[in-house]
């Protein structure tokens, strides 16, 4: 219950970071959000885990543990989300959301590999209907004509999905490098230090990126308004993660990252509110994300629980929780 918890208030917490990143990608490259949006987060995660006794964990680590936190800080945080910033740049906040569901597919097809987790007939049914959400969107760009946002934004569906796709591959591998380099009895220090270094070693990689663009000059031709946005988006995105570091300490795989996903919901309400100008919103955009809501669903609660709730006869409830392999 407890991993639950925290991975609902990751999710709520990265759909408010989403909206807030969306503004700010309207005036910077890519890179010039990561390199304030990543640092950003050390100062924060240094308090935290100060606080948690992060600092007295890390002196217990083994070399494993520390090439795991390296590994999934620069998978998630700089492959990861540059992904995520690329592809709401091309589609929007909204309209990016359906692709970048996939990652609970990798991080499921991950966990079912090296972790030995299950899938049944009622997951299939939810992998089914994550992979039909980015299907309804495609449906929707022969539509694109009869809705625009007010600001005539244009989706760029291609590069769209193709940094969608990227940003899922990171999203959805850093939970199980999480989990090998923490293990089944990792800490909520532990979770606390995990975040920490794989933060630092992430921001290493974005400086060397920004030095290789140019450094200072680089970074002087962000523009103010951008960079509000994307401090806020920092503080946001760092409450996310942590709550997400340390319900994978909790709870396994299969539990945090299906819940976590359900960020969409918190994306679509936070984008309706911040964005109504820069989104396009129409019952495309809604019914993709209502099917890959569905979909999440169907993967990540109880399944016997769910088919009993939904008024299924017994036999039934046997033959689709039934773990398949």
């Amino acid at each position: 219950m407890l991993g639950a918890i925290l991975a609902f208030a990751s999710a709520a917490f990265f759909g408010l970071n989403n909206a807030t990143v969306r503004r700010g990608v309207l005036k910077t490259t890519v890179l010039q959000g990561m390199a304030i949006t990543v640092p950003l987060g050390i100062p924060i995660f240094a308090i935290f885990a100060w606080v948690m006794g992060g600092y007295t964990a890390m002196a217990t680590w083994s070399y494993t543990t520390y090439f795991w936190m390296v590994s999934a800080g620069v998978v998630h945080f700089v492959i990861g989300r540059y992904g995520n910033y690329r592809a709401t740049q091309s589609l929007g906040a909204t309209l990016s959301t359906p692709v970048q569901q996939l990652s609970i597919l990798i991080s499921l097809a991950l966990a079912l590999i090296f972790l030995n987790e299950t899938v049944n007939y009622l997951n299939l049914f939810g992998i089914a209907l994550v992979l039909f959400g980015p299907v309804v969107v495609v449906r929707r760009k022969g539509k694109a004509g009869q809705s625009k946002s007010k600001s005539d934004f244009v989706p760029d569906y291609g590069a769209g999905f193709i940094w969608g796709f990227v940003c899922a591959i990171g999203y959805g591998a850093s939970p199980l490098m999480i989990t090998l380099g923490l293990g089944q009895g990792g800490t909520m220090a532990d979770g606390a230090a995990g975040v920490l270094v794989s933060y630092i070693a992430a921001s290493l990689v974005v400086v060397v990126l920004v030095l290789a663009n140019g450094g200072k000059a680089y970074m002087r031709g962000v523009d103010a308004g951008s960079s509000k946005w994307y401090v806020i988006s920092a503080i946001f995105v760092a409450l996310s993660q942590m709550f997400r570091y340390l319900a994978l300490t909790v709870a396994p795989v299969s539990v945090v990252v299906p819940v976590q996903r359900l960020s969409v919901v918190f994306r679509l309400i936070f984008n309706a509110l911040i964005n109504r100008d820069f989104e396009v919103f129409d019952r495309w955009v809604i019914g993709s994300i209502l099917v890959s809501i569905l979909g999440v669903i169907a993967l990540s609660m109880d399944s016997t629980l769910l088919l009993t709730s939904l008024g299924f006869y017994a036999k039934w409830v046997k033959l689709l929780a039934t773990p398949l392999f």
